[in-house]
């Protein structure tokens, strides 16, 4: 990471007012959660089905038991905590400086840090409800259940998370596409831009300058004012909140 980049990151930062941050599974990845593209990531690890089959809601459906054996064992991960990319942005927004975090991830640590105003595109972990009577679990529930998860009322359990051939949640999207209108800087950050739709709603942004912090090049390189290469949690650690 260049100097120079960190300064002009930390200037417009402070010029801003209305930041948002729209960020994937690389923010994650420095809490010790797996991402799903990276050399060491979900897909390229071996199990009887590909991950992006597992997470899928035909398969949840079909075979709810493999479902959760993958779903307690590679996406429950209860142990992590908020990394420096997560407190600094909670740091942020309790400095009036962000709008709000729109996020691909499921595993709440956003929130864990103290940000308030979290658009989560696919979902949580912590939520969890009866598919019958819609009865609520935590994830602390699903993890300690065995096989599929059972609600008093006989229900299957279903976390409240957006497989794949499922729809985004449409209230969230909106409350996206709002921030990302009034936004006067955007920065991306941890996410290979590759999930669509939540990477496709990055069209809406409304200012005029865009911060892209990723370890590896994605689609959107060319677009971005600021680029920067690295570690992102090892980035925002050098970024000072601004006063008043």
């Amino acid at each position: 990471m260049a100097h120079q980049e960190l300064e002009i990151l930390q200037d417009w930062i402070n010029q801003s007012r209305q930041i948002v941050f729209f960020g994937g599974a690389g923010v994650s990845t420095e809490s010790g959660i797996p991402d799903f593209r990276s050399t060491d990531g979900l897909y390229n690890q071996q199990y009887a089905y590909p991950p992006e089959t597992i997470l899928s809601g035909e398969f949840f459906h079909e075979n709810p038991e493999e479902f959760y054996r993958f779903y307690r064992e590679k996406m429950l991960c209860l142990d992590a905590k908020p990394n420096a990319a997560h407190l600094k942005l909670a740091e942020l927004e309790r400095a009036g400086r962000f709008s709000a975090v729109i996020t691909q991830n499921i595993d709440g640590l956003h929130q864990a840090a103290g940000s308030k105003n979290v658009l989560e595109l696919h979902g949580s972990i912590h939520r969890n409800y009866c598919q019958t009577c819609g009865k609520f679990f935590t994830a602390e529930e699903i993890m300690a259940s065995e096989g599929v998860p059972h609600c008093t009322c006989g229900g299957i359990i279903k976390p409240d998370v957006v497989l794949y051939g499922e729809s985004l949640n449409e209230e969230t999207i909106v409350h996206s596409v709002q921030a990302l209108q009034k936004a006067d800087l955007l920065i991306v950050g941890g996410t290979s831009l590759a999930v669509y739709p939540a990477a496709g709603l990055l069209r809406y942004f409304g200012g005029n300058r865009i911060v892209l912090i990723n370890k590896s090049p994605t689609p959107m390189d060319d677009r971005a004012d600021l680029l920067i290469n690295g570690a992102i949690g090892e980035i925002f650690r050098e970024i000072e909140v601004p006063q008043g």
